[in-house]
């Protein structure tokens, strides 16, 4: 198992997998928190949502995704998700695709200014 962990403004993760095909890391987003408005040229996503409720805004359109559901990010979909709730937001994130490095993130949109 991969023992790394990050913490961000948002919130925090874990990569619980990786290898040159995919990486597999839990999400926490804090309560009110949301990650920036990015794409990816180089990875494709799948997220689950294990516990709470995401607000999703994927390629300009708003939803929501309760505990046991999903959402496919496709390479070079416009992406966030947010944690609208007063508990935190916990989901599992697939990606897949031929690069995983934080470097392939553009950011469109961010309420830290990174």
């Amino acid at each position: 198992m991969i023992d790394e962990a990050s913490n961000r403004p948002w919130g925090r993760y874990e990569v619980l997998q990786e290898s040159l095909t995919h990486k597999v890391k839990c999400i926490y987003v804090k309560p009110n928190s949301r990650l920036s408005y990015q794409r990816h040229q180089k990875r494709a996503e799948h997220w689950f949502i294990v516990s709470g409720v995401a607000t999703v805004t994927l390629n300009g359109e708003v939803f929501t995704r309760n505990s046991g559901e999903t959402v496919d990010v496709g390479v070079g979909d416009l992406h966030r998700i947010a944690n609208q709730g007063s508990s935190e937001l916990v989901f599992i994130e697939v990606q897949t695709g031929s690069y995983f490095g934080e470097d392939d993130i553009e950011r469109i949109e961010d309420d830290y200014s990174r």
